[in-house]
C-alpha cells in the first residue's frame, strides 16, 4: 500500500463487488447490476482503492483496450472523508499509472459529475467541447427514440 496520511492508505487493485456497489451508493453515484459489476471489475486495466484504519472509502479505475482507448471511472470518496484531497490522491496514482504505461498517442477520456471538473482540470483534462469533438453516452437498456436524452451518466 501506498502511504497517504495515516490513518489513510491507498492500494492497488479493485474491491469486492459488494464494496465496489457500496461505494459508489455512498458517495451519491448510482449502483450498478452485482452481474455487470463481477465482469466488469476482473476487466480495470488499472485501479485503486483508498482504505481508512483498514476500511475501504474509495476507489477509482481506469478501463480501456491498454493501447489507444482509456477512460477514468469510478472515481469515489465516502462523504465522512471528503474535503481532504482523497480524490486528488486517487486521480495522481491512476494518472501516474497511465503516464507510465500508456502510449503517447493514447486518448484517455472521462465524464466528470458537477464539481468534480475542477478536480479533473488539476490532471489536464479539458471540456471536449472547446476543441473538435464532443463528449457523448448511452446508457444501455434506457429508451432511446428521437428526441429522448435517456439517463444521465454516474
Amino acid at each position: 500500500m501506498d502511504s497517504l496520511n495515516d490513518p489513510y492508505q491507498l492500494s492497488r487493485g479493485v474491491p469486492s463487488v459488494e464494496v465496489f456497489r457500496r461505494l459508489r451508493t455512498q458517495a451519491g453515484l448510482s449502483d450498478k447490476d452485482p452481474e455487470a459489476v463481477a465482469l466488469a471489475l476482473p476487466n480495470t486495466w488499472h485501479g485503486v482503492v483508498l482504505h481508512h484504519e483498514g476500511e475501504p472509502i474509495g476507489m477509482g479505475r481506469v478501463i480501456g483496450d491498454g493501447g489507444t482507448a482509456f477512460q477514468i471511472v469510478d472515481i469515489c470518496v465516502h462523504p465522512a472523508h471528503q474535503g481532504r484531497g482523497l480524490g486528488k490522491h486517487i486521480m495522481a496514482a491512476l494518472t501516474e499509472e497511465l503516464e507510465r504505461r500508456a502510449p503517447a498517442t493514447a486518448y484517455v477520456s472521462l465524464i466528470a459529475d458537477g464539481p468534480a471538473r475542477v478536480l479533473y482540470e488539476k490532471f489536464g483534462f479539458a471540456d471536449t467541447a472547446s476543441h473538435d469533438s464532443v463528449g457523448m453516452y448511452r446508457v444501455m437498456g434506457a429508451s432511446h427514440g428521437a428526441g429522448e436524452s435517456g439517463a444521465e451518466p454516474s
